[in-house]
């Protein structure tokens, strides 16, 4: 089956930072509410929705963040350039030459600007650029500046999603491939053992911060992160650092720097993969966090929890880059998984 290339785009091109998600979180509830039995709206903005198993089941619960990395604004100067805080990781370097939308009283386009290259000494040009050498500019006069932009509004990246060979690029495929995923496991489930829910949390950017409250919430026996992940498949790459490649399938998480799956929902992964011939890779992320940990850690007694993983190029950047194929297989693998899970082996 093909991957809804139209709905993808503009999941992913809405604004939504970190305390922000009110964009995207419409897009979810419109597309959810249909396919489940019931959808509610946790304090912190998680939206969970509810498809219902067999009476008196155990709970599992799936996690897509809906966040996006992006800014805050910290300062406007007497000139009317604004001044901002990260909302998330960011390599300084990607944000050369961007657009970005303020989102103000109104929504208001603005570049990334930085010192010239002709006028930067010797010294200058040979060091390294931070995110406090860059500033928006508007393109328009202090006083007008002032009149839209409030110090603490929220500020997201400009870009669309365009298909590249058997690619999507856009910015904030990390997480809203995710986000498009859970959204269509929901809409192709036949069936589940056990209450199913599918969890669209906040503020995973800034520290995993909705998935915690929800899963507390929710107390889940099972459960599954769904998130982008390193394919570092590009030149230079040592065979040890690609983490994972695109095109070669979905990616079975092991463990990242907030989470070791539990080796018994691995093992189940691999099996449900190889028994309805979805492809697969490994995943051992090195560096970085998901909401996996979240649900793992914040269940009353635990949860038994593994992990998607969509193989993602460029990430925390506005070209991020997915194969078609990995996005199928992993809404394949989650689906299958949530319908089986009853036969899997939880013993010790």
């Amino acid at each position: 089956m093909s991957i809804n290339v139209s709905l993808l785009a503009e999941i992913c091109e809405v604004a939504g930072v970190p305390g922000f998600e009110q964009r995207i979180r419409e897009i979810v509830l419109r597309e959810v509410r249909p396919l489940v039995d019931s959808v509610d709206i946790d304090n912190m903005g998680n939206v969970i929705a509810l498809k219902k198993g067999k009476p008196g089941g155990k709970k599992v619960m799936a996690a897509a963040h809906m966040d996006e990395i992006g800014f805050m604004v910290s300062h406007i100067d007497e000139n009317g350039f604004l001044h901002f805080v990260p909302l998330g990781g960011f390599d300084p370097k990607t944000l050369t030459a961007q657009r970005v939308i303020v989102h103000g009283r109104e929504d208001l386009v603005g570049v990334m600007g930085s010192k010239p290259i002709h006028l930067m000494t010797p010294e200058e040009r040979n060091k390294p650029l931070h995110l406090e050498d860059y500033f928006i500019d508007l393109g328009l006069p202090a006083d007008e500046v002032n009149k839209l932009v409030n110090i603490g509004d929220p500020v997201s990246r400009e870009r669309k999603l365009i298909e590249m060979g058997e690619c999507v690029n856009v910015k904030s495929l990390d997480n809203r491939v995710s986000v498009y995923i859970l959204i269509e496991v929901l809409r192709e489930m036949k069936k589940s053992p056990f209450d199913f829910y599918a969890v669209f949390t906040v503020q995973e950017e800034v520290g995993i911060r909705g998935a915690n409250v929800s899963a507390h919430g929710i107390n889940p026996d099972f459960g599954f992160g769904l998130d982008t992940t390193i394919a570092f498949d590009t030149p230079g790459a040592r065979p040890e650092e690609m983490v994972t490649k695109l095109g070669k399938g979905t990616a079975i998480k092991i463990m990242d720097a907030s989470v070791i799956c539990d080796y018994r929902m691995v093992r189940f992964m691999k099996k449900v993969a190889t028994d309805h011939g979805i492809s697969w890779q490994p995943e051992v992320l090195p560096k970085g966090g998901t909401d996996t940990a979240g649900i793992q850690r914040m269940a009353t007694r635990g949860a038994i929890s593994g992990a998607v993983s969509i193989p993602t190029r460029h990430i925390h950047s506005v070209i991020e880059m997915c194969h078609k194929a990995d996005i199928r297989a992993s809404i394949d693998l989650l689906r299958h998984c949530v319908e089986t899970l009853d036969t899997g082996d939880w013993n010790f």
